[in-house]
């Protein structure tokens, strides 16, 4: 049984781009990443006090989970939380997929036991959540969350955790200037209100608002963020330059604002980190404060953008 609240970090650390191979052209990302690299940035987040790490079995299908837990080796397992995520859409055959899929992680993560553990996807909430419930009470799992569920999901997942004596820890939704669904859905207010933990993913629209692309250089080709980003650079510029703008204006970089914007509307973003670098933007972003008239013309410039970036697996959280 788990005796200890969520703690909930200011940041945390993505890990969805260790599933690529290290190659351009294969996978969603195209990153150039290396053991030693990854090792390096582990001990830098470590230093700097972020502690919580995301992943996914569908993250390159195990590897950014195997990949991980090489990595995380070098710390006693106290000084990290791990968040991983059983996902419907890749269940196995067996007479309980959600222990397996976990049983799977576990192994590949090199530990006994998930600080975060989350229903990936909606597929159906009844058939799934109560399978959470065993791994809670064996101690396999510390905490429970769910994610791309709208907010009649979120209501019933708790329900069904509730009869148990449990309830619905966290929440994780694609977040970000350009995809505010769930905020326009309640769900960020619904969170607040039921001290519920909000995690944000593609903050940074996997690099589209880090001021890094533009048309003249464009998202690595042959990934798939480059098919969803690069025909849309020319509309995010006025956001992109804006985000710079005041960045330059408090001695930090566009991914850093972009960042503290998720932090201002009181969400936990979650940043995808393959570089050392990464984590001085981090602490960047966590110490840095925007003001309303900063907020409000970073979102009238991202409405004005009038892109779509929901992705392929997600469905509108407005219902």
């Amino acid at each position: 049984m788990k005796i200890d609240k969520l703690k909930t970090p200011t940041v945390a650390l993505g890990t969805w781009a260790w599933g690529d191979i290290g190659e351009s052209g294969n996978g969603y990302f195209g990153s150039s990443i290396t053991q030693a690299g990854l090792e390096e940035l582990a001990d830098k987040a470590h230093a700097a006090g972020f502690s919580l790490w995301d992943t996914a079995i569908v993250y390159g299908m195990g590897r950014s989970e195997t990949v991980l837990g090489e990595v995380l080796k070098r710390f006693a397992r106290s000084g990290y939380q791990l968040s991983t995520k059983f996902t419907p859409q890749a269940a196995g055959t067996g007479g309980d997929p959600v222990a397996d899929m976990l049983e799977q992680s576990l192994a590949r993560l090199g530990t006994d036991y998930i600080d975060l553990y989350w229903i990936h996807n909606p597929a159906d909430v009844a058939r799934w959540t109560p399978h959470l419930i065993p791994l809670l009470k064996s101690g396999k799992v510390n905490h429970v969350g769910v994610s791309n569920h709208n907010l009649s999901e979120i209501k019933l997942a708790d329900r069904i955790l509730g009869e148990a004596g449990f309830r619905v820890e966290a929440v994780q939704n694609h977040y970000s200037l350009l995809y505010r669904s769930s905020e326009q859905a309640g769900i960020l207010d619904y969170c607040r209100n039921h001290g519920v933990p909000f995690f944000a993913y593609m903050v940074l629209e996997q690099g589209a608002l880090s001021g890094k692309y533009s048309p003249e250089n464009p998202l690595p080709e042959g990934s798939s963020r480059a098919e969803t980003y690069n025909g849309i650079l020319p509309q995010l510029k006025a956001l992109t330059d804006k985000l710079a703008l005041i960045g330059q204006s408090q001695g930090v970089a566009a991914p850093d604002v972009a960042t503290a914007w998720a932090i201002a509307k009181g969400a936990t973003p979650i940043i995808g980190v393959t570089k050392p670098r990464h984590v001085d933007g981090l602490t960047r972003a966590g110490s840095l404060t925007l003001t309303s008239g900063d907020i409000a013309e970073l979102e009238a410039l991202a409405d004005a953008a009038n892109v779509n970036t929901r992705g392929w697996w997600e469905k509108e959280m407005r219902v």
